[in-house]
């Protein structure tokens, strides 16, 4: 059972919106000072990290976009996998947005959510087209506009595709990290972004979501990770919380 005093915060915790009620404890916000220590210790451990081969945010805007709708809840892997097939046979947002969804299901359906994916990918092409004269659109708000985008495929297309550091892509490992780390408190992904933001200085915010991913996959794993070879253990919340120090 949990203790009153743990029941009070975390109720204080809601009435102010920091809080969802989830499974994470109510962690100290990180100061600047802190996460800039946190984040150039893991950049020196991940100096490629931006450059990993297996990511989706390479290409033309048009395709990191289409990449990045089809990302959602798979892996970047599997996406690229049908990469080749998808342009090929559609180059351009004209070309895809006539394309049959049966025909596009066919190349995609080795990624989760398919027939999903398939219908948004047409759609956000015949958006491109009939509102931004078949351009991927450089703002945040018309982004948002698009079929199968919200904020975590925004950040990825402003930032690897147009160069322009928004917010920050908050994805499973970024903000498992940002959770255990000490960053946020939270399972919003919404309130998780603007922790991050209020932390870290706005040229580092595109990065930091490959930072992340990287530390994520080699250490930082979902069931197991590896704080014994973490290179942050010593300003990290989590091996404090759940492993005794």
């Amino acid at each position: 059972m949990m203790a009153r005093g743990s029941r009070v915060a975390w109720s204080i915790l809601e009435r102010l919106g920091r809080f969802d009620g989830g499974s994470n404890p109510p962690y100290p916000i990180m100061k600047e000072k802190d996460a800039a220590r946190i984040y150039a210790a893991l950049l020196a451990r991940y100096p490629d990290a931006r450059e990993r081969p297996e990511t989706v945010a390479r290409g033309t805007p048009f395709e990191v976009l289409i990449l990045t709708i089809l990302s959602a809840q798979t892996t970047d892997k599997a996406v690229l996998k049908v990469k080749p097939a998808l342009f090929s046979e559609y180059p351009t947002p004209v070309r895809l947005s006539k394309a049959n969804v049966e025909d596009v299901e066919i190349i995609i359906h080795s990624l989760g959510y398919y027939h999903a994916k398939a219908k948004n990918i047409i759609a956000a092409s015949a958006t491109l087209l009939s509102r931004f004269n078949g351009r991927v659109p450089e703002t945040m708000e018309d982004l948002l506009t698009i079929p199968g985008v919200g904020r975590k495929t925004a950040n990825i297309v402003m930032y690897h595709a147009l160069g322009r550091n928004e917010g920050i892509a908050v994805d499973t490992h970024v903000r498992r990290l940002a959770q255990r780390i000490g960053f946020s408190d939270t399972d919003n992904v919404g309130v998780i972004e603007r922790d991050l933001m209020k932390v870290f200085p706005r040229d580092q915010w595109g990065d930091l979501t490959d930072v992340f991913i990287a530390h994520g996959r080699m250490t930082c794993d979902a069931k197991k990770p590896l704080c014994s070879e973490c290179v942050i253990r010593e300003m990290c919340q989590y091996p404090r919380t759940h492993q005794g120090g």
